[in-house]
């Protein structure tokens, strides 16, 4: 699973990083995250945009605790931002949904930059990257 995982994540960013060369700064979120979305299936790959996901919490069930941006073949998290610089609450974020989906590794992509590498961060969750 841990090759996959890296394949699917450098597939993201390649996607990712064409969308922003495209698009540029400035849209609104929706708008990355659609096309983004987009072009990850044009590639055969499956992708649910806008998860609801549940939680239990204190012994409740929460059937929407929060929505998942888009989820990358049931493995892979990205948190989709269109903002002038990633603030520490991002990364939170995306780790909590990490851990209360118990999945290993995300990737919070800001598209509010002028470039793309600036607002890329790969989050993990207890996960160690394979070795080569």
């Amino acid at each position: 699973m841990s090759d996959r995982l890296e394949e699917l994540a450098g597939l993201v960013i390649d996607a990712a990083m064409g969308v922003h060369v495209d698009l540029g700064p400035g849209l609104l979120e929706s708008v990355y995250e659609g096309v983004l979305a987009n072009r990850l299936r044009q590639q055969g790959l499956k992708i649910d945009r806008q998860l609801p996901v549940g939680a239990s919490i204190d012994g409740l069930d929460y059937a929407d605790a929060f929505r998942v941006d888009l989820l990358v073949e049931d493995q892979l998290i990205i948190e989709v931002k269109s903002v002038s610089k990633l603030a520490p609450i991002h990364t939170k974020q995306t780790l909590t949904y990490l851990r209360l989906m118990k999945l290993p590794l995300g990737l919070l992509i800001n598209f509010g930059g002028m470039t793309l590498k600036e607002g890329l961060k790969r989050v993990a969750n207890n996960y160690r990257e394979a070795r080569k």
